[in-house]
């Protein structure tokens, strides 16, 4: 739409839009674009004007017939407490941009952030290079992938990935896997970790790639990755692990046990869940330093002889010859990024441990107390658990997230006879709310 049409964002005129469509022989704008028929809308939006007094009205009405849950979800959405000073700082104009922070001259503020961001992730993973972020998880999950091909010195063209994973990260790593030639297989697990003897029967001189979790889709916390990484380094296979920085200050650190990439989402600290947004951590041996995806905030000195940040390695297209690039993934997540930065910072070392004590602490507490409960097993897994676990019911799993609905609570379903809860210190307060509920509804 021009902007003798109506719209006052248009930049155009009509008469300037017919200029440029001459200019290229187009006949009109439609002959711009290929939009399959399927698709495509033809009708009026019916959207009638209104003043701000009504819109706000109306964005309350809707608003308000969202379910007002106390969430025991979990599952990749973690929700932790986010200090304010975070909200605060990271709303300073300094750091508010609608441009990606990609230009070398960005500011030093913004920079030494993402440098300090960077750090974290090294020093809670043991690994020597982390780029200052990708979309989420999902994302450096495929990126891993595609490193992993172009770095292995053999050939072959399989991926291995546990059997219980998220269907998302899988998805988007089989995107990226089709576009380099590679295949995602599965090897399974027991009792929630990796079966490592049938891992061992599967991994071979094919295998570019062995990816493993820390903690589990289910909440568990993977014991035996050193032989995972064992078996990787043996057949030349890159080890990928997958996690988030609260576990890493209590697990044991990656680097310790043969991991040479780790990825997740660091988006556990600095965001609320209700945002959707992720924030993918890359972090990976300086071996692989010209190897990695994204962007990397180096320190140095500038002409004054005073400590300077400057972005100083991109590997995508835009910035190296195409030939040569090693993804072509555009933005990333800086300003998440940034925000993870100032909660780990807030919290320090101790402050991040005593968090993800917390973590280890609450869901076996939850379990023992669900567990004394008729027609309820949990944990199902008999294992160490991070943030959430699996209990098995005796009624059916759908009724019994049906009846916690009404009473106010929200957990997933895994299938007919087993559900998941997730708790952490945003909802532990509503625990005997819950457990009392569950007692009603599991009879």
């Amino acid at each position: 739409m021009s902007r003798t049409e109506g719209s006052p964002f248009a930049p155009h005129t009509a008469e300037e839009v017919d200029e440029m469509l001459s200019a290229i022989g187009a006949e009109d704008e439609e002959a711009l674009f290929d939009i399959p028929e399927a698709v495509r809308f033809d009708g009026e939006f019916g959207i009638e004007a209104r003043n701000e007094r009504e819109i706000r009205d109306e964005v309350e009405r809707v608003l308000g017939r969202n379910d007002d849950l106390t969430e025991f979800l979990g599952r990749g959405h973690y929700d932790h407490y986010v200090p304010s000073l975070v909200d605060h700082v990271a709303d300073r104009q300094e750091f508010l941009t609608s441009y990606t922070q990609y230009q070398p001259e960005l500011t030093q503020g913004f920079l030494q952030a993402l440098f300090e961001y960077q750090s974290m992730l090294v020093e809670l993973t043991g690994l020597d290079v982390a780029n200052c972020s990708m979309h989420d998880a999902a994302t450096a999950l495929g990126e891993a992938a595609t490193l992993a091909k172009r770095v292995r010195e053999t050939s072959g063209d399989r991926i291995l990935v546990p059997d219980l994973i998220r269907e998302g990260r899988r998805s988007v790593l089989e995107n990226y896997a089709d576009g380099a030639g590679l295949a995602v297989e599965t090897y399974p697990t027991d009792d929630a970790n990796a079966d490592v003897e049938a891992l061992s029967d599967a991994v071979d001189e094919d295998v570019v790639m062995v990816y493993a979790e820390n903690p589990t889709v289910r909440g568990t916390i993977e014991e035996r990755l050193g032989e995972i990484g064992g078996l990787a380094d043996e057949n030349d296979a890159m080890f990928v692990l997958g996690t988030d920085p609260v576990a890493l200050s209590v697990l044991s650190r990656p680097a310790d046990v043969g991991v040479d990439v780790v990825v997740g989402d660091a988006a556990t600290l600095g965001l609320p869940t209700s945002y959707g947004m992720g924030l993918g951590l890359f972090a990976t041996r300086e071996a692989f330093l010209r190897q990695v995806p994204g962007r990397l905030v180096g320190a140095g000195e500038d002409g004054a002889g005073k400590r300077a940040y400057t972005l100083t390695l991109q590997t995508r297209e835009q910035h190296i010859r195409r030939e040569r690039a090693t993804s072509n993934i555009c933005t990333n997540q800086a300003w998440v990024a940034l925000r993870t930065a100032m909660h780990a910072a807030s919290l320090g070392a101790s402050g991040l441990v005593d968090l993800a004590t917390d973590c280890l602490e609450r869901p076996t507490d939850l379990a023992e107390r669900l567990d004394a409960i008729d027609g309820v097993e949990a944990p199902v897994h008999d294992r160490h658990h991070f943030r959430e676990f699996v209990a098995r019911t005796d009624r059916s799993a759908h009724e019994i997230r049906a009846g916690l609905e009404v009473r106010g609570f929200s957990i997933h379903v895994i299938d007919d006879d087993h559900v998941q809860l997730c708790v952490t210190e945003t909802n532990a307060g509503a625990v005997d709310d819950l457990v009392a509920a569950v007692e009603e509804v599991a009879a």
